[in-house]
Formats: structure tokens, C-alpha cells, sequence
């Protein structure tokens, strides 16, 4: 592992340095760990590779993060894995969606946080970590995004659907969704997401309260 004092003098590329505030350049640090952990898995990454896809000193690891493991574990938090969710336009989720499902961290390069529960010695720390994490991307940061009805009932669909489609896909392998190809997934995944993101606006998509008068109020529709 490298450690600070091997760090060459000026860090990452001086030409390619950017000027970030603390959360600036913690947030970078994840970005650029979660890109580089996913692809290259935890041996095949060094510190100076994470510090120079973010732009800024290798230093500034051990400043913010005291270890390379330490930054491991970090970016396996279910909400660093989600962390794009809290900024991107919502017009962009089911692509962002669809690649993170269709070529996103397997198994083998980054723990699913599902399976991080399963494998913890402490289950009830855990699971509390990953409702931690749910509830401030998904529940509270998501859900405010969204207009109309449920909004975080919708925002917490669209967690389950994300972690459970992207558990059977990248890490248990399921036979039918791992050996899909996009042609045939990415369809059902935009088809499911869009009545989340805009129950209003999806085609053919309604929530019927109990008691409500009109056609299909009982459940049967018209018949």
C-alpha cells in the first residue's frame, strides 16, 4: 500500500491539479476511487491513480480518507454507489440507471450493499447502515426531486428496483439477467422506471386510492 511518504513530490499531474473546497475534493476523491476500484478492483488501483483522476494531490488520500483501505470501504457505502442520483437531471436517471445495471461494479471489483449485509458479523449495524443510506439519498435527497403523488414511496421503489435488479445481475449472476443483453433488458428497465420518475406523465400509468370513484376505482377497470 502506498503510504504518504512514498508519494512523489507534487502528486498527481501539477497541469491536470483543480481547486476544489473540502466537500469538492472529497467528493472527487470518491468519484474517482468508485470509477477506478469498479474497473481495476482494489490491487490494481494505486492511490496516485485515484488522486490523478480527480485532480489533486495523492496527499489528500491519507488527509481525508487515512488509508487506501479506509477509501475502499468508503465508496462501498450504498450511498456513494447512488451518490449521482443526488445531482444529475432527472431526464438522465434511466440511462444512468440502465448503465449502472447493464455494465456496472461486479462482484469481484466492489461489494454489493446488499451482500455487505449478509457477509457482516454485526447484521442489525449493518442493515441500520444501509437504511442510513437509502434514507439520505433515496428518501429524503431523491424524493424531494420528485413532482406529484409518493413521491418517496417512488423514490424508495426506484432504490429496490436498482438494488435488486443490479444484486441478481453483477453479483449473484442470475441466468436470465446476466446473460440478457441490452437489447432486451434496457427496454423493460426505461419501461419501469419512467412511471417513478413521472406517474402523471407515463402512458397508460395510474395509482387508484382506495375509495376513489371512477373507472377502475374497484380494481377491475371497465369492463
Amino acid at each position: 500500500m502506498d503510504k504518504p511518504e512514498d508519494i512523489e513530490s507534487g502528486g498527481a499531474c501539477p497541469q491536470r491539479a483543480r481547486k476544489y473546497d473540502a466537500a469538492g475534493t472529497r467528493r472527487a476523491l470518491l468519484g474517482a476511487a468508485l470509477g477506478r476500484f469498479a474497473q481495476y478492483g482494489y490491487d490494481g488501483t494505486s492511490v496516485r491513480d485515484i488522486a490523478r483522476d480527480a485532480g489533486v494531490d495523492a496527499a489528500l488520500v491519507y488527509r481525508y480518507f487515512g488509508s487506501k483501505q479506509a477509501l475502499f470501504e468508503a465508496v462501498s457505502k450504498g450511498s456513494v454507489l447512488f451518490e449521482p442520483l443526488r445531482c444529475l437531471e432527472l431526464d438522465g436517471i434511466p440511462e444512468w440507471v440502465c448503465d449502472f445495471v447493464s455494465s456496472g461494479p461486479g462482484e469481484d471489483h466492489m461489494p454489493h450493499p446488499l451482500l455487505t449485509i449478509l457477509r457482516s458479523s454485526s447484521r442489525e449495524e449493518a442493515v441500520g447502515r444501509l437504511r442510513d443510506d437509502v434514507t439520505a439519498v433515496f428518501s429524503e435527497t431523491f424524493a424531494q426531486r420528485l413532482e406529484g403523488p409518493d413521491a418517496q414511496v417512488r423514490a424508495e421503489l426506484l432504490a429496490a428496483w436498482v438494488m435488486g435488479i443490479s444484486l441478481l445481475r453483477l453479483a449473484v449472476q442470475s441466468p436470465g439477467l446476466s446473460s440478457a443483453p441490452d437489447s432486451v433488458l434496457l427496454p423493460y428497465l426505461r419501461a419501469g422506471i419512467e412511471p417513478l420518475l413521472n406517474p402523471v406523465g407515463a402512458e397508460g400509468f395510474g395509482v387508484e386510492r382506495p375509495g376513489a370513484e371512477g373507472p377502475g376505482a374497484d380494481g377491475r377497470g371497465e369492463g
